[in-house]
């Protein structure tokens, strides 16, 4: 028994010791064969073979990362999907239960997605201070991060496509509850979650396919954006004849890029196009070939500590009624297809720099410098560089010079007049439980040279204009139906609306001299239901006159009442009336019809009448004469939101 027990160990020891040896054996050979194969390849193989296998290996490397990343993604995903409807994981190590928790990686993106933060887009601020952190900070950017670009994978059209139908609906990023949603007016690309980051800073893309199909009373030959005081009258063949235009310039783009340097502190830069621009070769006989153009592109600096607002760029004036506060993408524009809004709405859309302060945002106060221009109107076609008739008392009129072809950089094919400093408007406003109330002063200066009658040299003069108005919008009792208007009333103010009165005209020194004027608005807008939006408003426009007696006896400038104005309501017939008042009625809608996955669509109807009335003229015979013209027009829009 002992001996065979040692033979037991004896015989387990050389079963042992060979499977050692027989490892060892393998093992050199294996190492054998990879030096072998090492020495093979480095005598066989070029510097620039390896060269090659280097980029191939990083390559590898990089989608392999790509690949890891896309998995933590899907399962980030996978763990959302089915975080409401689990059951408890069970902590094996310790016998307690826990919910299963989602992980999120990007804090920006939901922080974006709260429901709180999407009812008021005004002023939001991330959660956290630090960038966005990506999926892969490798894809298409650097191994150590940096301003590489990155996707974010929160926000990426497969997490979209994961989510349900329910939570497209109630996360749905067009609101149409409000007086003038910005998925109509604007972009709304506030509410949209950021697509990708670069460094620091997040970006949004914001934008609509825009089909319109506009019909006019009379042929205008213009695009979707209608000349309100541009009705011909009836000596004007185009006044009995219909005009159909199908465009899609109104399709919009725009990108909304955002960093926060401190918790409390946001900078933003935001520009949006359109295609509603004609070059000189553009025409519609077979490509109809409409060029881009800047509506709006500025940045913003927001201190919410202190309250203050900074912006500098191209951005819609102050003097525009807002439906909170006054900072940007929060103006309160007609729900309307047709690009020059409607007669009556106070706005330009210009370069300025604007300075805010607000009051726990309920109270504001703003002051804004923005680009000045001046337009004429006359009696007489009078250019620059024209003598205008001579005032009573005087043998001859005075040279005027007042505007310049466009230079470098602007369009050649129109003037620009003399600006001496921009125009300047302060506003206040008040945010209250009952509405939001606004009331504001403009300042103008116009500038003409003129070479006077007697003199050889042209003199500098230099006019004060403005005026004051006022803004509101409120609800009437419910959320579900808003009151809105605005008005502007001074002199030369004609600029900031839609029919383009003019803003002044000569005296009889070759001054430019404001035109008083007044414009107004009122606009009811309700909401059937979360799909529906209809609105109505009414719009009047009128200048008062501005005149001075010649040395033939006949009156000059704007707001004449002895001209010939017989031939207005004769065809071929000569009419130089001047627009005293245009008055308008809209009404319209827009309907959300469809929203998935695939983004959202919508159509809108809109009728607007115009009716426009001149200044008193006579007939050649002692006769008064008062020419007046309407017109229709109606739009019928499909807009695509791809975004939604």
């Amino acid at each position: 028994m002992h001996d065979s027990i040692k033979n037991y160990h004896a015989n387990n020891f050389i079963v042992k010791w060979y499977s050692i040896q027989r490892a060892h054996t393998v093992e050199n050979m294996r190492k054998l064969l990879l030096t072998g194969s090492v020495l093979t390849c480095a005598i066989l193989l070029s510097a620039p073979a390896l060269a090659d296998d280097a980029q191939e290996l990083a390559a590898i490397k990089a989608e392999m990362r790509r690949l890891a990343a896309q998995v933590e993604a899907i399962e980030s995903r996978q763990a959302k999907r089915h975080a409401g409807t689990s059951a408890p994981t069970r902590n094996v190590a310790h016998g307690t239960t826990s919910p299963s928790t989602p992980r999120t990686s990007n804090k920006l993106a939901t922080a974006y997605a709260n429901p709180a933060d999407r009812e008021d887009p005004s002023i939001r601020f991330s959660p956290d201070e630090a960038p966005v952190k990506a999926a892969s900070d490798t894809h298409g950017g650097t191994a150590k991060g940096g301003l590489g670009f990155k996707w974010l994978p929160g926000a990426s059209g497969s997490d979209v496509a994961a989510s349900t139908d329910a939570d497209e609906k109630s996360h749905s990023s067009i609101d149409l509850s409000s007086s003038s949603p910005t998925a109509i007016t604007q972009t709304e690309v506030d509410r949209l979650p950021p697509i990708f980051s670069i460094g620091g800073i997040s970006v949004k893309l914001g934008g609509f396919i825009d089909m319109s199909n506009i019909w006019r009373s009379s042929n205008m030959t213009s695009g979707p954006a209608t000349g309100w005081g541009n009705f011909p009258y009836a000596n004007s063949p185009n006044h009995g004849l219909s005009e159909e235009r199908l465009s899609a310039q109104l399709s919009r783009l725009s990108i909304l890029m955002e960093a926060n340097p401190s918790k409390s502190s946001r900078l933003q830069a935001y520009v949006e196009s359109d295609f509603a621009g004609s070059g000189s070769t553009t025409n519609s006989v077979q490509i109809n070939g409409y060029t881009p153009r800047l509506r709006q592109g500025y940045f913003t600096f927001t201190q919410k500590d202190w309250g203050l607002h900074i912006l500098m760029g191209q951005a819609w004036s102050l003097a525009t009624n807002y439906a909170k506060g006054i900072i940007p993408r929060q103006e309160e524009l007609p729900a309307v297809t047709d690009n020059n809004q409607l007669p009556g709405i106070v706005f330009t859309r210009v370069p300025q720099i604007r300075i805010g302060k607000d009051w726990n945002q309920k109270y504001w106060l703003g002051l804004s410098i923005e680009d000045p221009q001046a337009t004429v109107g006359f009696s007489s076609t009078i250019s620059s560089g024209s003598t205008i008739p001579a005032a009573r008392g005087q043998a001859e009129g005075a040279r005027v010079y007042y505007a310049n072809t466009g230079g470098m950089l602007l369009n050649a094919a129109t003037n620009y007049s003399y600006n001496p400093v921009p125009d300047m408007i302060l506003k206040a406003a008040a945010d209250t439980s009952f509405g939001h109330y606004e009331v504001f002063g403009l300042a103008r200066w116009f500038r003409s040279l003129a070479v006077e009658p007697g003199a050889t040299t042209t003199k500098k003069h230099t006019h004060f204009g403005g005026g004051v108005g006022a803004g509101m919008t409120a609800p009437l009792g419910t959320n579900r139906l808003h009151l809105t208007g605005d008005v502007l009333a001074g002199d030369g103010i004609g600029r900031y609306g839609p029919t383009q009165i003019p803003d002044t005209t000569f005296n009889g020194r070759g001054q430019l001299t404001p035109v008083p004027e007044i414009m107004g608005s009122l606009g009811l807008v309700g909401h059937p239901n979360s799909s529906v939006l209809l609105y109505t408003y009414g719009g009047v426009e009128a200048a008062g006159r501005k005149r001075y007696i010649g040395a033939d006896g006949k009156q000059y400038g704007y707001g004449v009442n002895d001209l010939d104005l017989a031939g207005c309501d004769v065809e071929f017939g000569v009419c130089s009336a001047q627009t005293h008042t245009l008055a308008s009625f809209t009404a319209g809608g827009w309907w959300h019809f469809l929203q998935g996955r695939y983004g959202s669509m919508m159509a809108g109807l809109q009728y607007t009448f115009v009716r426009k009335f001149a200044f008193k003229g006579n007939d050649g015979h002692g006769n008064s004469v008062d020419p007046a013209t309407s017109g229709n027009t109606v739009y019928v829009t499909f807009r695509y939101f791809p975004f939604q």
